[in-house]
């Protein structure tokens, strides 16, 4: 077994042999360990491989002893190595089709015994889509629902940052190696998520984050989940692809419908045109998971009833979409320093974010 795990590690050094050429190759060969003195010939003549791959793969078995020294050293570098040949293998990737042939691990794989929604989106997106995120991630989370993302800057992190803060773990899938952090923004995040869940990647270590690798992750993160939601996305948006194969594996979708005007909202709103649930609630996620809640959970905007009535007022003319100082105070007819004085109350109270230059909206 142990010559079997080794002899993947190799092979998955070699950029060229994705997942289902070296799966190919363990079933043709009657085991991956027969690999390490297979002749060139025997490969060539197995038809397995195309020629850019085969001369790869004689490259790549010059550097054999280099590749294991880098094997004997994860144990240190608390990264696990993780194969389909493992019982810990996670169980929902096994019945998709092209299942990574190995996984390295930070931190934890996700229980196999408890639900798990994948939740993406745009990077690019509004403050008004990453509190939806955050807060959809929290209240499933606190249902025990684990949250799978890809640690992007926009919906991802918010998704990741939502759950830990129901004190619970949650799962990022990266497309470059698991000793990178990336984006490097999100370095205090992916240090939380190590010892709150786990930092998974089928890349080698030191992989970059080349744009061919999102795509390829994109299908462990609906892999690893019974539901993906998404919030917010472009009508071509990199989620979609997210969405596009979780329904190849089986997976139910969900997005969070927005206005037909809004240009983050296309993506979404088309997926529901085509059949996708419509996520209003994290109810209706709960209840196709089949977990039991005894509340209805209402995202929504604060109660304004406790505000004095300037405050009121100012809020009343908010938006979660965020407006500029000076909108709001043309609409409030008050004064700039007046009405700053006001929005600067209503956020030390949680009731207004503030974003760069001035731009003020409502918190959920």
């Amino acid at each position: 077994m142990e010559q079997e795990r080794r002899m993947l590690f190799c092979l998955n050094q070699i950029q060229q042999l994705g997942a289902v050429s070296i799966c190919s190759l363990g079933e043709y060969f009657g085991g991956y360990s027969n690999l390490f003195n297979i002749e060139e010939t025997a490969i060539r003549e197995s038809g397995i491989l195309r020629e850019a791959q085969l001369k790869a793969f004689c490259e790549g078995k010059k550097r054999w002893s280099e590749y294991l020294e880098e094997y004997e050293k994860l144990a240190e570098r608390k990264i696990r190595f993780v194969t389909p040949l493992d019982p810990e293998y996670p169980e929902r990737l096994l019945h998709i089709h092209g299942y990574p042939m190995a996984l390295y691990v930070r931190g934890k794989l996700p229980d196999p015994k408890l639900p798990a929604v994948a939740v993406v989106g745009a990077r690019g997106c509004s403050e008004y889509g990453s509190q939806l995120a955050s807060a959809f991630a929290e209240m499933l989370a606190k249902e025990r629902v684990q949250i799978i993302s890809g640690l992007a800057i926009g919906i991802d992190g918010a998704a990741h940052q939502g759950a830990l803060k129901a004190g619970a773990d949650t799962y990022g899938i990266l497309g470059c190696g698991v000793n990178i952090c990336y984006p490097s923004a999100h370095y205090k995040l992916y240090g939380q998520m190590l010892t709150h869940g786990g930092i998974i990647s089928e890349f080698p270590l030191d992989s970059g984050p080349i744009p061919m690798h999102f795509p390829m992750r994109n299908r462990i993160i609906s892999g690893l989940s019974d539901a993906v939601l998404v919030v917010e996305a472009k009508e071509k948006s990199g989620s979609l692809i997210t969405a596009e194969l979780g329904l190849e594996q089986g997976k139910e979708i969900f997005a969070v419908p927005g206005r037909i005007t809004d240009h983050l909202s296309g993506g979404c709103n088309r997926l529901i045109q085509q059949g996708a649930h419509m996520a209003i609630s994290p109810n209706d996620i709960l209840e196709y998971l089949g977990v039991k809640c005894e509340k209805r959970l209402i995202i929504h905007e604060k109660n304004a009833n406790a505000l004095a009535k300037p405050e009121k007022m100012v809020y009343a003319c908010l938006d979660f979409k965020a407006k500029h100082l000076e909108e709001i105070s043309d609409r409030c007819r008050m004064s700039i320093s007046e009405c700053m004085g006001i929005l600067l109350e209503l956020e030390l109270q949680g009731y207004v974010f503030r974003t760069a230059n001035h731009y003020y909206g409502k918190k959920i």
